[in-house]
């Protein structure tokens, strides 16, 4: 799975929104969102909003985009009854924090 993200270095919005596949009922679940430097130490590690229809979304705090470069994330989904599901299981959502003029 090939997806990626883009935002510029400072930006809090867009949110990312993400659609979980295969679609799963997160009644009752709780989600996370985590991401890092490509191949690096994790960065991000924060709870997340769940959305209708599989749909997890992460707002973004201005400290999460001062550095630009390439990411790579993931959402942590804790069901109701414990299990855990990482989505994209294939692989990382990618995201690419540019480069702005300042």
């Amino acid at each position: 799975m090939s997806e990626t993200f883009y935002i510029k270095r400072g930006d809090t919005s867009p949110a990312l929104r993400y659609v979980l596949e295969p679609a799963v009922s997160l009644v009752g679940a709780t989600a996370q969102f985590q991401m890092r430097l490509r191949g690096g130490a994790t960065i991000i590690d924060a709870p997340c909003d769940i959305l209708e229809g599989a749909v997890v979304e992460y707002g973004w705090a201005a400290a999460d985009t001062t550095d630009a470069g390439l990411y790579e994330g993931e959402f942590r989904i804790t069901y109701a009854d414990g299990a855990i599901e990482t989505f994209p299981n294939n692989g990382f959502l990618t995201v690419r924090i540019g480069e702005d003029v300042r």
